[in-house]
């Protein structure tokens, strides 16, 4: 016969089991499920430079692995000059896909040094064609479709973020220091007589 005390053990051991099996499930959301929550780090102004001049985007940076996978599935619509920078912390040959994508995207594939090495304009909604670099790349840069040829992006453009280290920042202190610096006095020797 069972007492009262071993059925709520069983009772209490048959809850945490599924508690434990919840939490399992609740750890492996698929990012790309449209009600899916992913983290984006961002965001973070970007500029792309060349025979165009510059401008200056509003990006979103995927570093993670969801972010990653999720990108920008599911959205309706983009701000003009806004976009999603993809960050694979390696340099490699990379595909991307327009799976779950609703809006036509460029894709720019960008070299560890900031060189764009590749554009793909107007990328086809929901396509899960992959679009290879073609080259070794580190970054991937994600617009609304037909922006670079608004602008007149083009391969060999560069791309300034601090993922690729070539965007001099100046800290606060630097530029007081300068501001609060006293002028220095030149002092011009005479010529001497021989």
């Amino acid at each position: 016969m069972m007492t009262c005390s071993r059925i709520l053990a069983l009772a209490a051991a048959a809850l945490v089991g599924f508690g434990s099996a919840g939490c399992a499930l609740a750890q492996s959301v698929d990012p790309t499920a449209p009600d899916a929550v992913v983290e984006y780090g961002g965001p973070d102004p970007l500029v792309i430079e060349g025979d165009f001049g510059a401008h200056t985007f509003t990006v979103e940076v995927a570093d993670t692995d969801d972010s990653r996978e999720r990108g920008l599935m599911h959205r309706e619509s983009m701000d003009p000059d806004a976009g999603m920078l993809f960050d694979f912390g390696r340099e490699d040959f990379m595909s991307i896909w327009m799976a779950n994508t609703i809006i036509p995207l460029d894709i720019l594939y960008v070299r560890a040094n900031g060189e764009i090495a590749k554009i793909v304009v107007g990328a086809q909604p929901f396509s899960r064609r992959p679009m290879s670099s073609d080259y070794p790349v580190i970054a991937v840069v994600e617009l609304n479709g037909g922006r670079t040829l608004e602008l007149g992006i083009e391969p060999g453009d560069i791309v300034r973020h601090p993922l690729f280290g070539n965007v001099e920042t100046v800290s606060p202190d630097a530029s007081e220091a300068e501001e609060d610096a006293e002028p220095q006095e030149t002092v011009e020797e005479a010529p001497q007589e021989r």
